[in-house]
């Protein structure tokens, strides 16, 4: 199955090693940190020349508490955006944006492996997923798999949409 692709029901399946570019940070989704972390990642993607690709998400909280009930400001993310194989390097183009963009300098070239997944794709607003991750938790029980990584968001859709009915995530939570 491409990187790219899911199902509209929780489905298990194998994604190997990717490489991109990521800025790691802290914050609200869509806030300024989030905001300016994704221009640094758009502005080195730009100076590589490379393919536009989705924006990704990987989150997480520092908290005990489910996702959803500690404050999105206190949520952290590493946001990736996939590059061709073929790239190796990206210090010049990092540079290069950082003349314009200082959160570039924060820009890293990294490989993440999910390995085994549980994956779906959601339709509809962010504040919706709680229903899609439920189905989700539902096949991981049934199957006797356990959360083994960061739930990971693939954003196919523009991230500033507010039309639900054009708003579409590929949800993937690795597993063991």
């Amino acid at each position: 199955m491409s990187w790219y692709e899911a199902s509209e029901e929780p489905e298990t399946v194998e994604h190997g090693a990717v490489c991109g570019l990521a800025v790691t940070g802290r914050g609200e989704p869509g806030g300024g940190a989030y905001g300016e972390s994704v221009g640094a990642l758009y502005a080195v993607l730009g100076a590589l020349d490379a393919p536009m690709a989705p924006l990704e998400g990987r989150w997480w909280v520092e908290d005990e508490r489910s996702p959803f009930d500690v404050p999105r400001d206190q949520w952290r993310w590493h946001l990736f955006i996939r590059l061709p194989d073929d790239i190796v390097s990206i210090g010049r183009a990092r540079a290069e944006a950082g003349a314009g963009t200082p959160a570039a300098a924060r820009v890293q070239h990294v490989s993440y492996n999910d390995g085994l997944c549980v994956q779906m794709l959601h339709r509809g607003a962010y504040a919706d997923e709680p229903a899609s991750l439920a189905r989700m938790d539902a096949l991981m029980e049934a199957e006797g798999l356990v959360v083994n990584g960061l739930h990971h968001e693939i954003y196919l859709s523009d991230t500033r949409e507010t039309d639900p009915a054009k708003m579409r995530t590929i949800l993937r939570q690795p597993v063991r």
